[in-house]
């Protein structure tokens, strides 16, 4: 009993604290201090959550900025990569099935496709491609759109985010943040649509 009641006071504490004290005070910093990071920067139109720019979704039509390849089908709960080796047949196949798709969509092209549109990432979700990645879909995406490709160029180029502090990483372009700008662009009111018709 001597050191049930101090243990027992200590456990009381330690939980208040990194429990209750310690959740609350950061919530509430990130709150004030970046709200919309902190929630998630969820992309809304209207009523509609159409998904959020931390977290990468799939584009398939032809009208829209597709984002990188995820190896977990773009599931945030089993975020990861593939796990296959270079010397893999699989990823091979992947990779050899990509550039096939790519390059067919993209008959304007006479270079590969960026790499960051042939292999998955890390974790799967990766909201972001290169800008070299959005410009090699340029003309696709204003064909399809009836739009002229300098104005989509332009969109992208508005669209690139900077090195972090200037110094870290690559420009990158979030791709659910630019399918939405391209929408607004058209003044298009309606969520966007994964899987819209093929141009014929």
């Amino acid at each position: 009993m001597k050191h049930f009641l101090p243990a027992l006071r200590i456990l009381i504490f330690m939980t208040l604290l990194t429990g209750v004290a310690y959740p609350l005070l950061i919530t509430g910093i990130a709150q004030v201090a970046f709200a919309d990071r902190a929630n998630g920067e969820l992309q809304q139109r209207g009523e509609v959550l159409i998904g959020s720019s931390l977290i990468a979704q799939k584009f398939e039509g032809v009208n829209y900025f597709w984002s990188r390849p995820s190896a977990v089908g773009f599931n945030p709960q089993p975020s990861g990569g593939s796990n296959l080796g270079q010397i893999s047949e699989d990823l091979k196949k992947a990779y050899l099935e990509r550039k096939e798709l790519l390059k067919a969509a993209h008959k304007d092209q006479t270079i590969d496709p960026p790499q960051d549109l042939l292999f998955a990432s890390g974790s799967g979700l990766d909201p972001h491609i290169s800008p070299e990645a959005a410009k090699y879909q340029l003309f696709r995406v204003a064909d399809n759109r009836h739009l002229d490709k300098g104005q989509v160029e332009k969109l992208v180029n508005d669209m690139t985010e900077s090195r972090q502090f200037g110094i870290f990483g690559e420009p990158t372009v979030n791709v659910l943040a630019l399918n939405v700008a391209l929408d607004k662009l058209q003044g298009i009111e309606t969520a966007p649509q994964l899987k819209p018709e093929v141009k014929k």
